[in-house]
């Protein structure tokens, strides 16, 4: 007897760990199981008998009740049905074989096929099988079949035939459709097409239901049940795949090995009302124990967003199954402890499992914020807390089909949306003509739309959606969609909660007329309620209107009313460059200054210009505050500043009251006015000093965000202004030059001219930029602050252009061909990094807010430069490329190794130093292809290097909108240095999801995005920089100059071939 047989007819209980791991590598060499998934298997090594049968024997008989479940291993076996249940005697042998009288055989089981899964239900055997030959088969008895069934649905509800079965009733003489759990399944399909043709031709004779499918099935996912609208629904406690993935079920491995070698006593059994739970462990010392392994799990959120991870794979599983990760007292198990099979791990496993566990936890920190986000959404909204929607929210400002609803709707959709999730690429969500339930939005995955008879007509990635023109129109579906990869993630909203929105955004928004027309459109958003739940306040927010209309509103509804929630001021005066400039801004003011109430008695006419003069007032100091060096430099806003200024002299005659405005004001331009001064004779002419001297003051104004320690105020970078003038070279085809000195406001149009008058060339000439890698960019004649915006190592050239195709690159573009690590590697890594924050920090302060939206917008619609921005973007750029400039031209391994272990250290301190621009830069520089490919320098890199590198790349993630980092910064305290092409990237997005004007009115919503991403900048740098200096080193100097001075190879092309050079591909 084979060894596997005999180690299968001893009892379950009596086989050893040698015993089961025999059986099994027997069986995953066996046909009948070479589908099953392993842990299935494994149990099945446990619970499984062998059985072999002769030619001829009955397995069972059609009524009888099912006690045993089997897979065929050998041989064939003959399933037979009969209509009247009346039995005969084969060949009147007495061995108790016994045929039913009108027995058809419907189809012949092979190796490969499972069959008797009614043993679930107790219902009665559907057939009769007998033996065609001899066969072995491997038998599971009802008790254990049932215990395997509870463990492993996912993996079994596969094996039973969900379809109708066909079976003979006593009264009818064709099939009927009938819910059965005694099918015969296909594991591995061995009936010939023949044999399923021949076997249905005799069955047609009798039955015109024939076409029914009475064939062995193949293993299928498993059904997910659905709700009352058709949807798909799964409890949130459940895995959101049947089958873990590779990377997470040797994460779970992983960390439930160092779990045993660590803290066995974590994993063992526990009593709970009078019920014992096997080996299982306590949500709240899971999160304890994830926090004291690694210094990058910050938080007890973070760690269950990590172990919940698991759970929705199925790696970690609640007890009951009844509840997601949570930091309390519930039991867990992991998934070899809760299907039975889990081992002790002997001293080999336990020391790889300690090599890999900070690799793993920094794949789970990496994975943790979505983890978190789903487990929210798959939470029923009734269960949501504020946190939870504050969360929901802010996911959802940077959804790109959702860029456009305003700020109200977002709230509301935050606390109705679903999470729906599908395991296959092929599965229809909803076919064409269907009734529209539901809007879905794209949270993970893509989708085809397919229309009837044009096949596929788009694609939808991550952030569209779509089915809402089905609900908007009540109309039937336009489009099938069918999910074009696995495992897609989705949002979904209903139709009703859709409608109640819909209902609700109408009934909350207020509009004004004037004329007929829409001029104000505002929005009602409650505030507060009472101790009985019901609403007591409200507010209402614009979110449309005309720029009179608005400023308008500002000034009778906002100015005079603080309160830190309500930013329309601000919001108003952050943006007001893009639907009010100043020369429009300014007169309306003015205006408003000076105007009279139409109607009311005196006294109430009297009030009613004082308060508007001082509403007036206190919207310019406000705007003054704001716009700081802008509000300055505006020689627009400076007339419109000495006018005010006159007029608040003469109106201080009449109204004392505006004294203490006057007063604020005069403190705000440092003038030498006085109240005394005012009473004089002389006072028209002090007044006229006052407006003289008014746009000097004003140029002595602190600028914003300046750096307060002593050390480095001597060697702060001044900022850039539009009249400063810039001396640069414009080259011709043949590389000669002409050197220009012109205002940074230039226009690339003018630049041309004068380059051409100087160079003696013709007509009909463009401003071109030649990039390093040869690339031509055509610069655009009305472009402003042209030299700024070039790449790193790009020259400006002009040429016809008709010969633009003939200018290249100079030899100088290359960049160096020499590293610098002889120089760099005496420099103290700490100094480097410090020097690098301050430079970053003055860059930072250099660039005012208008400019973010200038470049969003586009410096030519405003005639304005963004130098200062170009710099800060420009300086991320430098950073990057130096790091791949120094490691490429670095020949040696060991100076190699120095220098990444450098440059790990100083993304450490940037990071430290709260200078995450730079330190994005630099680890996006270690990523680089030309770096990441350097195998062998990367194996000596020591291992707790390797481990903080890996770290810095869990920050570095752009799932979810860079949501790693979004979080991580929201925890700094100022001052901070962004990552600044997020920045932009957030500006950019709002702009061009979003309209700036609808029919007329002014998009305030839009404004108001645009306003929130600046205000981040305006965070960050709200308190001085004060990091305490390094110790003092010999060469600060030294330092300095080079951090602010780099040179770099920024032609990817060619850095990739160094690192080629330096590491040949392997083959």
């Amino acid at each position: 007897m084979a060894e596997w047989i005999s180690c299968l007819d001893k009892r379950p209980t009596d086989r050893t760990g040698e015993d089961l791991d025999i059986i099994y590598s027997r069986l995953k060499d066996v046909k009948a199981f070479e589908r099953f998934h392993p842990l299935l298997l494994q149990q099945i090594c446990f619970y499984g008998y062998y059985e072999d049968l002769d030619k001829g024997i009955t397995l069972f008989r059609q009524g009888d009740i099912g006690t045993n479940w089997y897979a065929v291993l050998t041989g064939t076996v003959d399933v037979n049905v009969s209509e009247t249940g009346d039995p005969k005697q084969v060949d009147g042998s007495c061995n108790g074989n016994h045929l039913l009288q009108d027995a058809v055989t419907i189809c012949t089981l092979g190796v490969g096929t499972a069959f008797g899964e009614s043993v679930l239900t107790d219902t009665p055997r559907h057939a009769t099988v007998i033996t065609t030959e001899y066969c072995e088969f491997l038998r599971i008895e009802q008790k254990d079949f049932r215990s395997l069934w509870e463990r492993n649905k996912q993996f079994m509800e596969g094996m039973i035939n969900s379809n109708p079965v066909p079976v003979y009733t006593s009264n009818m003489s064709s099939f009927q459709e009938q819910d059965s759990y005694d099918s015969p399944t296909l594991i591995r399909r061995e009936m010939s097409e023949d044999q399923g043709s021949a076997q249905l031709g005799r069955l047609s004779r009798d039955s015109p239901a024939s076409s029914v499918d009475i064939m062995p099935r193949q293993l299928s996912q498993s059904p997910k049940s659905h709700n009352d609208n058709g949807m798909d629904s799964q409890h949130p406690a459940l895995p959101l795949i049947d089958t873990p993935s590779e990377r997470l079920a040797r994460a779970g491995y992983v960390i439930r090995t160092v779990i045993l070698t660590r803290s066995p006593h974590m994993i063992r059994d526990r009593k709970y009302h009078l019920r014992t739970y096997r080996r299982c462990l306590v949500g709240t010392e899971m999160v304890d124990w994830l926090m004291q392994q690694s210094s990058f799990v910050h938080s007890r959120n973070q760690a269950v967003g990590m172990w919940q991870a698991l759970l929705e794979e199925g790696v970690v599983t609640h007890v009951c199954h009844e509840h997601q990760f949570k930091d309390k007292y519930l039991f867990y198990r992991f998934r070899e402890d809760d299907l039975g099979i889990g081992t002790v791990p002997n001293n080999n496993e336990k020391k790889e499992c300690e090599d890999e566990l900070q690799d793993t936890l920094v794949t789970l920190a990496q994975i943790s914020p979505d983890a978190m986000m789903r487990m929210i959404l798959r939470k029923p909204p009734t269960e949501r807390t504020v946190d939870d929607l504050e969360i929901i929210y802010e996911e959802l400002l940077h959804i790109k089909a959702l860029s456009h609803l305003s700020t109200m709707v977002k709230r509301e959709l935050a606390s109705v949306l679903k999470f729906e999730s599908h395991q296959k690429a092929g599965t229809v969500l909803f076919n064409q003509g269907d009734e529209g339930k539901s809007w879905y939005i794209i949270l993970r995955g893509s989708v085809n739309v397919v229309i009837y008879g044009k096949g596929v007509v788009c694609t939808l990635h991550e952030g569209d959606d779509f089915g809402k023109l089905a609900l908007v129109n009540d109309a039937p579906r336009a489009a099938s969609i069918v999910l074009r990869e696995d495992n897609c993630h989705f949002l979904r909203v209903d139709k009703d909660d859709f409608n109640r929105i819909l209902r609700d955004v109408e009934a909350n928004t207020v509009r004004l007329k004037e004329h007929g027309q829409d001029v104000l459109v505002l929005e009602k958003i409650l505030t507060d309620r009472g101790q009985d739940g019901l609403p007591t306040h409200y507010k209402y927010s614009v979110m449309a209107g005309t720029p009179e209309k608005m400023l308008e509103h500002l000034l009778e509804a906002h100015i005079d009313k603080f309160n830190e929630s309500d930013t329309f001021v601000e919001d108003f005066l952050l943006t007001h460059v893009v639907f009010m400039p100043s020369n429009q801004l300014a007169p309306a003011l003015l205006s408003h200054y000076h105007a009279e109430a139409s109607q009311g008695t005196e006294q109430e006419m009297a009030d009613y210009l004082q308060n508007n003069k001082r509403r007036v007032i206190h919207l310019v100091l406000q705007w003054i505050t704001i716009a700081g060096d802008a509000f300055k430099e505006d020689p627009t806003i400076a007339t419109f500043s000495e006018n005010l200024y006159r007029n608040m002299l003469e109106d201080c005659r009449t109204h004392e009251s505006l004294k203490e405005e006057l007063s604020a004001f005069e403190k705000v331009f440092n003038t030498s006015a006085n109240n005394s001064e005012l009473e004089t004779p002389k006072r028209p002419l002090q007044r006229k000093k006052s407006i003289t001297g008014l746009t000097d003051m004003m140029r002595r104004l602190p600028k914003e965000g300046s750096i307060c320690n002593d050390s480095v105020r001597g060697a702060k970078r001044k900022t850039i202004k539009p009249t400063d003038e810039n001396i640069f070279k414009v080259y011709c085809a043949d590389h000669t030059y002409t050197t220009l000195r012109l205002p940074m406001d230039t226009k690339a149009s003018v630049i041309a001219h004068h380059a051409a008058e100087k160079l003696c060339i013709g007509s009909d000439l463009a401003l071109c930029e030649v990039k390093s890698t040869g690339e031509r960019v055509v610069i655009k004649d009305n472009e402003v602050g042209v030299t700024s915006t070039l790449s790193l190592n790009g020259r400006l050239f002009i040429a016809s252009r008709e010969h633009l195709d003939a200018l290249t690159p100079l030899p100088e573009q290359e960049g160096p061909t020499q590293g610098t690590s002889m120089v760099f590697e005496l420099m103290s890594t700490k100094e480097v990094a410090y020097q690098m924050t301050l430079y970053d920090w003055e860059l930072l302060n250099c660039v005012h807010e208008y400019e973010l939206i200038y470049h969003t917008f586009g410096r030519h619609k405003f005639g304005k430069i963004t130098c200062n921005l170009e710099m800060l973007l420009r300086r991320f750029n430098e950073v990057q490329f130096w790091v791949v400039t120094e490691m490429c031209l670095t020949n040696t391994l060991g100076k190699r190794v120095q220098l990444l272990r450098k440059f790990i250290k100083i993304a450490a301190y940037c990071k430290e130093y709260k200078n995450m621009n730079c330190f994005f830069a630099i680890v996006m520089g270690l990523s680089n292809i030309a770096v990441s490919r350097l195998s062998q320098t990367w194996e000596k890199l020591p291992s707790k290097f390797k481990r903080m590198f890996a770290e810095f790349e869990t920050t570095l993630d752009p799932s979810r909108n860079h949501r790693v980092y979004r979080l991580e910064v929201a925890k700094m305290q100022p001052p901070i240095i962004p990552f600044m092409p997020l920045l932009m990237k957030d500006m950019t997005f709002t702009h061009e999801g979003n309209k700036t004007y609808f029919d007329g009115l002014v998009n305030f919503e839009k404004m108001h995005m645009i306003a929130s991403t600046i205000r981040t900048i305006k965070y960050c740098r709200s308190e001085p920089f004060s990091v305490e200096p390094p110790p003092a080193v010999k060469n600060v100097q030294e330092v300095r100059a080079y951090v602010r001075n780099l040179s770099v190879v920024d032609n990817q092309r060619t850095l990739t071939q160094y690192s080629h050079k330096l590491e040949p591909r392997r083959s």
